[in-house]
């Protein structure tokens, strides 16, 4: 009988030791309750100087924070209930062993060995659910900052391709499905030139390295070499700038506003290429300049690339092996490799170097059409796919990537700075994500209904000169957007 009755006064103390805890678990909670309101309430203030979008963000992660803890807490709950319900076990199964104190003999070593069982289960949640909320922090401390520059609206069709000068005067070249391309002052986004010498979709735009001449890519199967003088507006006043800018973001009329651009954007228009390039028996997709400018390079829908000169317009070498079409081709910026991307799923890295020995290397690292792939400045090669992933490949060793990006959509034409080395991304779903070379997300430019692509985006590029507009894009919502992104210090030093 002493025993009952001291089993019985436990139980009343266990209880009443439940009973508390309930209780400062109510308390508890509704004051997690009443902290993310206040959170809002100090970002949402009168006083607050943060801009808009860092202050959704701050929000957006508040939330997270707060539904990780959420489920921190109802883990916490349940295996506090596991516990208890342990103990209460261990406890009877104690009585019937010796009927001794439950603090004593093999009772302790049973208890003691399922404590700790559980309390390892406790630190292993803790540690996964904190550290995905350490990663989300790093991640947004060290994006960068992007804002929309300048809009350049007058195509009357989607935008494919779009390209930078690399010699002075700077100017901004767009290939478009309406058959023409256009060049662009950077600065005022007026066109300054455009060229009508396709019979088809212009697919493709690159500048020669070192002349005032253009390559063009088009659905009419050939490829035109034209040259190009222009003279740029000058710039107009900062106060005529912001108006215009709040117009050009303002889609409600836009496509009802396309005739009018054009007629106030009066260029002049070249029609006649000065050398024409007719060796495919498909669509011509993508063509590039190799180093030094003196021979150019075709991708084609026939499934082969074809190598030109420039001077002569001959075909130099015709390069097969691709199972299925072509859809992008680009060039070393300093040594004479070609890299070919097809719909077999693979990329295929040419070998000009030795005039006597041309080798050619497979990359098949991806699962559907690789839609591009481009050199960077060292010895990489970065391939985009409509797998939803990016790769980033050694040049000295092509068995596996070094570094993979997984999107949530197709990856069109990509593009990599070569003074940042940052990957920036096109996607089908309207979205535009840059990454650093090591597979890390530094930022998502922004989109809403009055900034940012309204359909796909088909392309990107990077102006390294101009550090106020260094960073272009453009889809099929007929316009392209310049882009000012900034890097912070911290990576940089990275």
């Amino acid at each position: 009988m002493p025993v009952e009755s001291g089993n019985s006064a436990a139980a009343r103390q266990a209880k009443q030791k439940r009973k508390s805890h309930s209780l400062s678990i109510r308390r508890t909670n509704s004051t997690e309750q009443e902290r993310p309101g206040g959170v809002r309430d100090m970002l949402e203030g009168q006083d607050n100087k943060l801009p808009l979008s860092l202050k959704s963000n701050l929000l957006e992660l508040f939330g997270q924070i707060e539904r990780e803890f959420e489920n921190l807490y109802i883990e916490n709950l349940e295996l506090r209930r596991e516990i208890e319900s342990l103990n209460e076990r261990l406890a009877g199964e104690g009585q019937a062993i010796d009927g001794g104190d439950l603090s004593k003999g093999a009772l302790k070593t049973k208890a003691s060995h399922s404590t700790s069982q559980l309390s390892q289960k406790l630190k292993t949640t803790y540690k996964a659910s904190t550290s995905k909320i350490v990663s989300s922090f790093k991640a947004t401390s060290s994006r960068a900052v992007c804002q929309l520059v300048k809009e350049y609206v007058g195509h009357r069709d989607g935008i494919w391709d779009l390209s930078v000068t690399r010699t002075q005067p700077l100017v901004l070249g767009t290939a478009s499905a309406d058959h023409c391309a256009m060049l662009w002052s950077i600065e005022t986004g007026k066109c300054v030139l455009k060229y009508a010498g396709h019979a088809g979709s212009v697919n493709s735009i690159k500048f020669h390295p070192t002349e005032q001449m253009a390559l063009t890519a088009s659905g009419d199967q050939t490829a035109h070499i034209w040259r190009y003088m222009v003279q740029l507006p000058l710039p107009q006043p900062q106060a005529d700038v912001s108006v215009q800018g709040e117009d050009d973001v303002d889609f409600s009329d836009k496509d009802e506003a396309d005739g009018d651009v054009d007629g106030m954007n009066e260029c002049p228009t070249v029609r006649v290429a000065t050398t024409t390039l007719k060796s495919h028996q498909g669509v011509v997709i993508a063509a590039d300049w190799l180093v030094g400018g003196r021979q150019v390079v075709t991708a084609s829908w026939d499934r082969a690339a074809n190598l030109y000169d420039v001077e002569t317009s001959e075909l130099v070498h015709t390069l097969t092996g691709h199972d299925q079409e072509l859809t992008h081709c680009c060039t070393h910026p300093t040594q004479r490799l070609v890299v070919t991307s097809s719909r077999d799923t693979t990329f295929r890295l040419w070998d000009f170097r030795d005039p006597s020995i041309h080798s050619v290397n497979v990359f098949q690292g991806h699962t559907d059409t690789v839609t591009s792939a481009v050199f960077t400045a060292g010895d990489n090669v970065v391939s985009g796919s409509d797998d939803r992933t990016v790769k980033v490949w050694d040049l000295k060793n092509m068995r596996s990537p070094i570094a993979t990006i997984r999107t949530d959509s197709a990856v069109n034409r990509i593009s990599v700075s070569s003074t940042q080395r940052i990957i920036a991304l096109p996607h089908d779903n309207r979205q535009v994500r840059l990454f650093d070379m090591t597979g890390v997300r530094l930022a998502r430019l922004p989109r809403s209904n009055r900034q940012g692509h309204r359909r796909m985006v088909c392309c990107s590029a990077w102006n390294e000169e101009n550090q106020a507009c260094n960073l272009f894009t453009c889809g099929f919502d007929r316009q392209a957007i310049g882009w000012n992104i900034n890097i912070p210090a911290l990576l940089q030093e990275k």
